[in-house]
């Protein structure tokens, strides 16, 4: 039988995702008590992700480690292994690939994303292990939780929250912890 003390310290493990009432492009994201509203994918949610599809995966993935903006936020302490974004940082989102689904260096003239966005997106931006350790072409790339649109606009097929809501998520987060996408 679980202690009171035990299931809190098991429920902050698993990030869980729900897609919010009546719009499949809004989630619920709780967290060890917490629960904020966050934006996925402009197609919802799929059991059958593929590149570009613009939908989240239905899946439990774990957070692997992080980027940060230093100059423009200020984390708050986490566990999460954390690096600093520099202007040659990209990540690969060309299916053929060798470096497909990873961080590479500029100049890189294949398909990617840039991490040092002017939108801020990725001002925090945490790697979930989707197509990662066990990369497959096409299955999806990218797939982060990271900082919100305004108006929590819908997402490539990430999670985004806001920046206020990153920082209380952040705060107890450590790599392996698992986000469930239901």
């Amino acid at each position: 039988m679980q202690r009171f003390g035990e299931r809190a310290r098991l429920d902050s493990k698993v990030i869980t995702v729900r897609t919010a009432p009546r719009d499949r492009r809004r989630a619920i994201v709780s967290f060890g008590g917490i629960t904020v509203q966050a934006a996925i994918g402009r197609f919802g949610k799929t059991a059958f992700k593929r590149e570009g599809d613009g939908a989240t995966p239905i899946a439990s993935m774990r957070v692997l480690y992080g980027f940060v903006r230093g100059e423009r936020v200020r984390l708050p302490p986490t566990a999460l292994p954390m690096r600093h974004i520099r202007k040659d940082m990209l990540w690969c989102d060309q299916p053929e690939h060798p470096a497909y689904n990873s961080l590479v260096k500029a100049p890189f003239r294949p398909s990617h994303e840039e991490m040092m966005r002017a939108d801020g997106l990725y001002d925090i931006c945490l790697v979930l292990d989707w197509n990662i350790t066990s990369r497959r072409r096409h299955r999806g790339s990218a797939i982060f939780l990271h900082l919100i649109k305004p108006g929590y606009q819908p997402t490539a097929g990430c999670i985004a929250v806001s920046l206020a809501d990153m920082k209380r998520l952040i705060h107890y987060m450590r790599k392996g912890t698992v986000v469930r996408v239901l």
